[in-house]
C-alpha cells in the first residue's frame, strides 16, 4: 500500500519532532495521538479513509468542521475542543516548512480563534469534608493503608495524579527536612515538602508493604493489584470509590463534580486561606506561570465578597435603579454622567 504524504509526515511528527525536537513526555504525546485518532475518525465520517488522508485535506473548512463535530457529535467540552485544536495547530506549524505551497491554507487554520469557555467555579473540599472523606478508608487493611497514603500525599502536597504515579521509593526522603521529588510536566522536577502527618502515614505504608529494603528503591511507590505501576484511571477509581462512599452518607459535604483535581484545588484554597504567598503556591503546584495560580486568589476574593454581601443585606437599604423609574432607557443613558463632568 502506498504511503500518503500525510501519513509520512504525521509519523515523523510523532516519532521525531514531538519527543526529540520538542522534548515532550510520553503522556503528552499520548494526548496528541488521541487527538489525531479523533481527526482521522472525523475524516472517515467525511468518506475519506484514514489511509487516504492527504495534506490537501488539512484545510480551514475541514478543521472548522472537525472542531464543531467534536462538540456536537462527540460531546467534547470547550476545553477539550481547544486542546485538540492546539494539537492540529502544532502539526500545521510543523508542516509549514515542508509545504510552503500550502502556506495560505495553513495560516487560515492557525487564524481560527480559540473558543472561549465560561469560567467554572472552583470545586474543592472544606476541612470537615476532607476529614470525612479520609474516614471512609479502612486503614487496618493492607490496601486501605495504601489508599490512605495515596489520599494523604495528594491532599498534603497538591501534586497531580499523573505525578503521583511516577513516584519511586527513592524519590521519598523521610529525614529532616522531609521531601518528595516530583517529576512534573515538561520533564521538570521539583522538591515538595512533606508534613509530619504525611511522613507518619508514608512510614506506616512502607512498613506494611515491606518497602524498607534498599532493593526496592527503584520500585514504584504505589502499585496496583497486579504489582504494576498505577495508571491514572486506577488512582481515579480509588478516589471515586471513597468519594461515592462519603457522598452517600453526607451529600451536602462532597460536591457532585468532585474529581482528583479537586483535591489539588483543596490544597491551593487552604494555602490561600492561610495567607501563603502566591509564588510559593505556584512552585508547590508546579505551575509554569503565576497567572495559572491567580485563579485561586480570584476564587478566594469572590468567596469573601459573597460573604460580605450576604452579611450586609440587612444593614444596607435597597437602592432602586433610577432607570427602573424611567420608561425611556435611551434618555436615561443619554443624560447619565452629564452632571458629573461639571462638578
Amino acid at each position: 500500500m502506498k504511503t500518503t504524504k500525510f501519513a509520512h509526515y504525521l509519523t515523523k511528527f510523532f516519532t521525531v519532532h514531538l519527543p526529540s525536537t520538542n522534548g515532550y513526555t510520553p503522556m503528552t504525546i499520548d494526548s496528541y495521538r488521541y487527538a489525531f485518532t479523533m481527526f482521522l475518525t472525523f475524516m472517515e465520517e467525511q468518506k475519506v479513509s484514514a489511509n487516504e488522508v492527504e495534506i490537501s485535506d488539512l484545510t480551514h473548512e475541514n478543521v472548522l468542521k472537525y472542531l464543531d463535530w467534536l462538540q456536537s457529535q462527540r460531546e467534547n467540552s470547550i476545553s477539550t475542543r481547544n486542546h485538540r485544536q492546539a494539537v492540529i495547530n502544532s502539526f500545521v506549524k510543523y508542516l509549514m516548512y515542508e509545504f510552503p505551497d500550502y502556506l495560505s491554507e495553513f495560516q487560515a487554520i492557525l487564524n481560527i480563534p480559540i473558543k472561549k469557555a465560561p469560567q467554572k467555579e472552583i470545586s474543592y473540599l472544606k476541612t470537615d469534608a476532607v476529614k470525612f472523606l479520609f474516614d471512609q478508608v479502612d486503614i487496618n487493611s493492607k490496601s486501605g493503608i495504601r489508599d490512605y497514603a495515596i489520599l494523604t500525599i495528594l491532599y498534603t502536597t497538591g501534586i497531580r495524579v499523573s505525578e503521583l504515579i511516577q513516584i519511586k521509593n527513592k524519590d521519598i526522603s523521610l529525614g529532616q527536612p522531609s521531601t518528595l521529588l516530583v517529576h512534573g510536566k515538561g520533564q521538570k522536577s521539583r522538591f515538595v515538602p512533606l508534613t509530619k502527618q504525611a511522613v507518619n502515614v508514608i512510614n506506616r505504608y512502607i512498613d506494611s508493604h515491606g518497602l524498607t529494603n534498599d532493593n526496592h528503591l527503584n520500585d514504584w511507590l504505589f502499585k496496583n493489584h497486579l504489582k504494576e505501576q498505577f495508571k491514572r484511571q486506577g488512582i481515579n477509581y480509588i478516589i471515586k470509590k471513597y468519594v461515592d462512599m462519603a457522598r452517600s452518607k453526607k451529600p451536602e459535604l462532597i460536591p457532585k463534580d468532585f474529581s482528583p483535581h479537586n483535591m489539588r484545588n483543596t490544597v491551593a484554597m487552604e494555602l490561600v486561606d492561610s495567607g501563603v504567598d502566591l509564588i510559593y503556591i505556584r512552585d508547590l503546584l508546579g505551575h509554569v506561570s503565576v497567572k495559572t495560580t491567580e485563579v485561586y486568589i480570584k476564587a478566594d476574593t469572590a468567596r469573601k465578597r459573597e460573604a460580605i454581601e450576604a452579611a450586609s443585606k440587612e444593614i444596607v437599604p435597597k437602592e432602586e435603579a433610577q432607570w427602573e423609574q424611567n420608561s425611556n432607557l435611551k434618555d436615561w443613558l443619554k443624560n447619565f454622567n452629564k452632571g458629573l463632568g461639571n462638578k
